[in-house]
């Protein structure tokens, strides 16, 4: 399992899919992981996240989980998180289409990768990207896999 001691002088980029399992209660073992990471980053104060991952944790987390959170609380969850996030901008946006080219990767992924370079992150907890791949320079970790 992945900790995020292992981060402790880094900043780590944390998906939309790590917060989600984090709130989502039927995740069973990966709601436990996500928990436990996200509650480390905190202690250590190094998480990073971004608009677009706040954006989709709100909309899963209150539509498409099984047990979904009301509204007001994904709100309030959505204000705790608001310190560790970095805004999109046009920069963003042209720097994620270079990375969409280069890295041949979605352009949503490329633009969680391009907030996370704005964010000086060293790594991306993500299940969607490639486990162990750099993509302009961040490594990819997968907190699930043991």
């Amino acid at each position: 399992m992945l900790s995020a001691k292992n981060y402790m002088n880094d900043k780590t980029f944390i998906d939309t899919n790590v917060l989600i399992y984090a709130y989502d209660v039927d995740a069973k073992g990966k709601h436990d992981i996500a928990r436990s990471v996200l509650r480390e980053l905190w202690s250590d104060r190094n998480g990073v996240l971004s608009t677009q991952v706040l954006q989709e944790f709100y909309v899963n987390v209150t539509r498409k989980i099984p047990h979904p959170l009301s509204k007001a609380s994904a709100r309030l969850v959505l204000d705790s998180y608001m310190v560790w996030c970095i805004d999109t901008t046009p920069g963003e946006i042209s720097v994620a289409f270079q990375i969409e080219d280069s890295a041949k990767i979605g352009f949503w992924d490329a633009l969680i990768v391009a907030s996370a370079l704005k964010g000086r992150a060293s790594r991306i907890l993500s299940e969607d990207l490639n486990a162990g791949q750099l993509i302009a320079g961040i490594r990819v970790e997968n907190p699930f896999v043991k």
